[in-house]
């Protein structure tokens, strides 16, 4: 099984986790030792630091390393910190980017229209993914009005959890065509399953959260999950080989 991991970091953040990887050749070390192909990364820096920084430093580090394909951080660009979509985006394919995250809880925004919608319009457009983690980054609520001003977007919901996390998205997997769930945290039996059975294997991602939890959980339950090889083959790496292609190979 081919496994591209969609949720993945590497940098020394200021609460340490299970098991930290300080560069890109660290974390590709412990993604060999674990069997994982390739992986979206992102450094902590985005996070506990600048984002722009960060994103400078993701983009130096992933040079020499073709397995790893990077998500930038981004934030309201009224203070002009960033490029114009159609620009920024051009520099992603030139830095092999593929997706974008957001933070607002850590940086102090709202994510909606009236603070990002120029760039979240475009980000439809050019079917640019953004990635929200409800465990670092995002409310549910947030997600939910997010989504409800910009359907189209093509949105992965990661580190979600298992404790009745279902029910909160579920109804944007059943609303929205472009929202995805990753695995990371899902450690709930019968739980691929199920959403297979209700949503297809397209609407799931391997992610691991890495290095906040190890790789081989949710590897070990995505291989013996019953469901067919071809689900696993999608969830395991396909789907994400579809999304961000659009990206990278875009005109």
């Amino acid at each position: 099984m081919n496994f591209f991991d969609c949720n993945a970091f590497f940098g020394l953040p200021a609460l340490r986790p299970l098991a930290p990887v300080a560069t890109a050749e660290e974390l590709l070390a412990e993604m060999d030792r674990a069997g994982v192909a390739r992986a979206l990364v992102w450094h902590i820096a985005q996070h506990d630091g600048a984002p722009r920084i960060g994103n400078q430093l993701l983009a130096e580090a992933i040079v020499p390393h073709p397995r790893l394909v990077g998500c930038w951080t981004v934030l309201p660009n009224q203070a002009h910190e960033f490029p114009p979509p159609d620009k920024l985006f051009r520099q992603m394919q030139a830095a092999r980017v593929a997706a974008l995250r957001v933070f607002p809880n850590a940086h102090k925004f709202l994510l909606n229209a009236v603070s990002m919608g120029e760039l979240l319009e475009a980000m439809v457009a050019w079917r640019v993914p953004l990635f929200v983690s409800v465990k670092r980054g995002m409310a549910w609520h947030d997600v939910y009005n997010l989504l409800a001003e910009f359907p189209e977007l093509v949105c992965v919901i990661c580190d979600h959890g298992c404790w009745g996390e279902d029910r909160m998205f579920r109804p944007l997997l059943e609303r929205y065509p472009n929202v995805y769930v990753d695995t990371a945290q899902y450690l709930l039996d019968g739980g691929i399953e199920s959403l297979v059975a209700d949503y297809g294997p397209q609407r799931v991602l391997f992610g691991s959260g890495f290095p906040e939890s190890y790789f081989g959980g949710m590897m070990l339950a995505l291989k013996h999950a019953q469901i067919s090889d071809e689900a696993k083959a999608l969830i395991a790496g396909g789907n994400l080989e579809r999304i961000i292609g659009d990206v990278l190979s875009a005109d």
